[in-house]
């Protein structure tokens, strides 16, 4: 598992930032404006989105796009919980998720929504990855 981390060129990487950060910016700033959910700090956009979501891409781009949600939904159900627990997190009272889904759902439709990155994110990542760098494909592996 490591070795795959280990193998992927930093041209990879170097995609996934260049998506996922923004991405993550991007997504706060909705869940701010939109008063459902945020980070308590800016910076939990680079642990969140760089340091836990990028390894797992990796870790996921060659799988099917149902495995890919599957442990997708594990890790953001994961990661949800800890932000709740933690309170690293804040969920804005009477949000549209809750409103809707009711309180004790708010987690898991987030958790359900955010793993859906998994695999629109390696997509993404694969074709600007391809489009960027034609001579430095990444090896697929089979599952």
């Amino acid at each position: 598992m490591l070795e795959e981390l280990r193998r992927a060129p930093l041209s990879l990487y170097s995609t996934y930032i260049f998506i996922y950060i923004p991405w993550g910016f991007a997504m706060n700033s909705f869940g701010i404006w939109a008063e459902v959910a945020k980070f308590n700090h800016w910076w939990q956009v680079f642990t969140c989105y760089g340091l836990y979501m990028i390894p797992i891409s990796i870790l996921l781009k060659n799988k099917s796009i149902v495995t890919q949600y599957a442990y997708g939904l594990v890790a953001m159900a994961f990661l949800e919980f800890c932000g709740n627990y933690f309170q690293t997190s804040y969920t804005f009272p009477n949000n549209a998720i809750e409103s809707f889904f009711g309180i004790r759902n708010f987690a898991l439709g987030m958790a359900m929504f955010f793993a859906l990155y998994f695999p629109v994110g390696n997509w993404a990542v694969e074709k600007l990855h391809g489009l960027l760098f034609k001579n430095n494909r990444v090896p697929q592996q089979e599952e």
